[in-house]
């Protein structure tokens, strides 16, 4: 090799280094199938420039970060310039630089890396030195807080709920005056414990109930906190309705608090009036997606929910919203696909099966696939009396060894039909289980 090879095989080992230690999206392990990425894409759009004003800046740096993932250069170019702007204008001082770039400008610089373009790509490596440099963490051996806030804001997109728990803590605990920091802290803290409020801890309601009172223009966390204390028994109608009011007049916003207020009232109020709600939320604002997402959802659990005929008129606005929500979520809609083809088995059979075989073809990632397997084994089961397709398509379900709750319902379905001595499949299943804890 010539020397100026040699040289030039250095810059670029010395390059990859000083890339691989940077603190941004490309360094933490964020990977995702494709269906993923798309589905996060699609939330962060639903957050809206308004109610996510104050997280706008990690919003446009991982929608940069989503977009290069899934091959979109120049909008992952655009979405990162977007999100330098954003937090230079969201922070109120002297200079426009800070260590809220740190993150950003790594990302550039990988960018920039990864198109060839080395000069720029050393520019932004620079930069990043400079800031570090020039704000150093308040901790020693410590991430700098505003970094350790983007890092957990981010992981929360990821469903990595603890870690986000635990950097959002180290970024309080270095600068406890950000009131929005101990929200997410809160929020993280909880939704990693339990989701769906179902039983929430003692400790994390407390710490819900003081990250309510300090910060009570938290619509969503406000309605969390409601729904975690219906699920501990506590009455909480007049309040949930109060809420309502509020919700109703912000613009829609997956931080709203619109879904998880419909969630309380179709678990602990009434269904009906969750629909009530939601048809009045998308009276306001007819042409917002996420609005219509929530609507379906409403219906769908109105419909399976509840035993009995339902109307036809009911049926078809159910179908309706579905359709719509396929529409606007092109890339991320699979559930609604699925839910749409159960409810085209109460009223147009062939249209149900037409769907589900058409979903079967799909290229799905694991979990995708475990949930249609899991619930066209239901649909074989419940509608088509079809038992031996349905214990075949559990069996799918059950065989991808990727951990989700579709798979491990499909096996519990799948113990308590071999524990049937009636069912004559019960040696089949009893041996395909025995395979598969292996």
């Amino acid at each position: 090799m010539s020397k100026a090879l040699l040289l030039a095989a250095r810059s670029r080992s010395t390059i990859e280094s000083h890339l691989e230690a940077l603190e941004c999206h490309f360094t933490w392990d964020l990977n995702a199938s494709r269906s993923k990425l798309f589905h996060i894409r699609d939330q962060l759009q639903d957050i809206g420039s308004e109610e996510g004003y104050s997280w706008l800046g990690h919003m446009y740096n991982l929608q940069g970060f989503l977009h290069q993932q899934l091959g979109f250069v120049e909008e992952a170019r655009r979405f990162f310039g977007r999100a330098t702007e954003a937090f230079r204008q969201m922070r109120n001082t002297v200079s426009d630089e800070g260590p809220w770039l740190v993150v950003n400008y790594g990302n550039l610089a990988w960018l920039h890396h990864l198109l060839g373009e080395p000069a720029q790509s050393r520019y932004y490596l620079l930069e990043v030195s400079v800031l570090m440099e020039v704000y150093p963490s308040p901790c020693q051996g410590e991430l700098h807080p505003e970094i350790c806030v983007e890092k957990a804001w981010t992981l929360m997109k990821f469903d990595k709920k603890l870690q986000a728990a635990d950097y959002f803590q180290r970024a309080v605990r270095m600068q406890p005056d950000m009131v929005e920091w101990q929200t997410s802290r809160v929020l993280a803290s909880a939704s990693a414990f339990n989701p769906h409020m179902k039983a929430q801890r003692t400790d994390v309601l407390e710490k819900m109930k003081i990250a309510r009172e300090h910060d009570p223009e938290n619509l969503y966390l406000a309605a969390l906190y409601l729904e975690a204390c219906a699920a501990k028994g506590q009455e909480v109608e007049e309040e949930a309705r109060a809420l309502a009011r509020r919700v109703l007049r912000k613009p829609v916003s997956s931080y709203s608090g619109i879904n998880p207020l419909l969630r309380l009232y179709r678990r602990f109020i009434s269904i009906d009036e969750a629909i009530d709600l939601a048809e009045e939320a998308l009276e306001r604002h007819p042409d917002a997606r996420y609005m219509k997402r929530c609507a379906a959802i409403c219906y769908w659990r109105r419909i399976f929910n509840q035993s009995g005929n339902h109307e036809q008129s009911m049926l078809d606005r159910a179908i309706s919203l579905c359709r719509d929500v396929i529409r606007l979520y092109p890339h991320s809609s699979l559930k609604t696909q699925i839910h749409l083809a159960g409810l085209y088995a109460k009223c147009q059979q062939a249209e149900a099966d037409r769907m589900f075989k058409d979903l079967l073809t799909q290229d799905l990632d694991p979990e995708e696939a475990q949930m249609l397997y899991n619930c066209y084994a239901k649909y074989l089961h419940s509608t088509r009396k079809d038992v031996d397709q349905s214990i075949e398509n559990h069996m799918m379900a059950a065989a991808i060894p990727h951990p989700s709750s579709y798979r491990q319902d499909s096996i519990l379905i799948l113990r308590k039909m071999a524990g049937k001595s009636r069912n004559r499949r019960c040696e089949d299943i009893e041996e395909f289980l025995s395979h598969l804890e292996d």
